[in-house]
């Protein structure tokens, strides 16, 4: 008798005779910048400007990218000066291998900053699965959407994807987008025709810093919507405004909102944070200012390490989140999903590690 097996592609050949599949991810990418094994990744190609420090650009996806639904957001993964940095972003579906990342310029911004100045067509970028619960209702029903600066990107897409639906005819959908000054406006035109191609799609923009300037979201404006109890309102911008608007709005049908801000890092050395070891279960208090492998030791935790000076890579584990300080060079580092040398880095904040 004899046994029929089933034909192998030659990259599941590759991947079982390949070790290290980071290894193979590498030579792959040597003949398609888009090839992998696992990882889901995009290709720049076209960049334009979408409105002051606003810059959109076209990317093409490879197989494992999982498009995720209108108004979901989408981790995206870029290195900086050695350093491996997380950020969400709204994408917008142009069709099956190709999305919208649209970014504002933030100050002081690494990967915004990288992404406008840097970033150029033919670079690739590692994305991570969508989330995000700011969805389209299945059935049409009156739409309230409220954005503030780079809050118009899910937006976009919410409105591109009612556009290949009837909705957009069968129910009134009204946009209100706060920014700071003319320029600042992203997508106008493409507002301006989903409004003559629609009637019962609307959409006003008020500037918060020009000489004529409009009010911030307040009270007043809720006179200048329809059917508010009857409507689904989404909002998308900084946490004092998604606040404001949940609070306004608390009496909608439904509500759904995406908030971002940036927060502080802590600096101090004195005092004690708490460190979640992930591997072993454990929560431990340790000091801050103090090597975090030191720290564990004291408290009877043994990780493995070499020459406890940051050289020879014994001790690195994977920080999942929170704040540290090297030792030898004084820099701070609050990304997720960072390799961490535990011998020569300090805890400035509550960390969770994959120890």
């Amino acid at each position: 008798m004899h046994v029929l097996e089933k034909t192998k592609s030659p990259l599941s050949s590759l991947a079982e005779t390949v070790i290290d599949q980071h290894a193979a991810n590498f030579w792959l990418q040597k003949f398609n910048s888009l090839w992998s094994l696992n990882q889901p990744l995009g290709k720049i190609v076209q960049k334009e400007n979408a409105a002051q420090n606003m810059v959109s650009l076209t990317i093409q996806v490879n197989r494992h990218f999982k498009m995720g639904q209108a108004g979901q957001h989408h981790p995206v993964f870029v290195s900086v000066n050695g350093i491996r940095y997380e950020r969400s972003y709204s994408l917008t579906q142009l069709d099956s291998q190709h999305v919208l990342l649209t970014v504002k310029k933030v100050d002081q911004g690494k990967v915004s900053s990288w992404l406008h100045e840097h970033a150029q067509i033919g670079d690739v970028l590692e994305f991570g699965q969508p989330y995000g619960d700011m969805l389209l209702t299945p059935q049409a029903q009156p739409m309230v959407l409220l954005a503030a600066g780079s809050g118009i990107t899910p937006m976009l897409s919410l409105l591109k994807a009612l556009a290949k639906t009837e909705q957009m005819r069968q129910a009134p959908i009204q946009l209100l987008y706060w920014v700071k000054e003319y320029a600042d406006v992203a997508f106008k035109t493409r507002f301006e025709q989903l409004a003559e191609q629609y009637p019962n799609f609307s959409f006003q923009v008020f500037y918060t810093q020009e000489q004529d300037a409009g009010e911030r979201l307040n009270q007043e404006h809720l006179a200048l919507l329809s059917d508010v109890e009857n409507s689904t309102v989404y909002a998308c911008g900084p946490s004092g405004f998604v606040a404001q608007a949940e609070q306004l709005f608390a009496d909608a049908q439904s509500f759904k909102s995406e908030a971002f801000s940036m927060s502080p890092v802590e600096s101090s050395d004195v005092g004690f944070v708490n460190i979640t070891l992930l591997k072993s279960n454990k929560v431990v208090a340790i000091p801050k200012g103090q090597s975090i492998l030191s720290s564990l030791e004291q408290q009877n935790v043994k990780p493995t390490y070499g020459c406890r000076m940051g050289i020879c890579n014994k001790c690195v584990c994977n920080k999942v989140e929170g704040s540290t300080k090297n030792l030898v060079n004084g820099s701070q580092n609050s990304e997720p999903g960072n390799v961490l040398k535990i011998c020569v880095n300090s805890a400035q904040s509550d960390l969770v590690i994959d120890l």
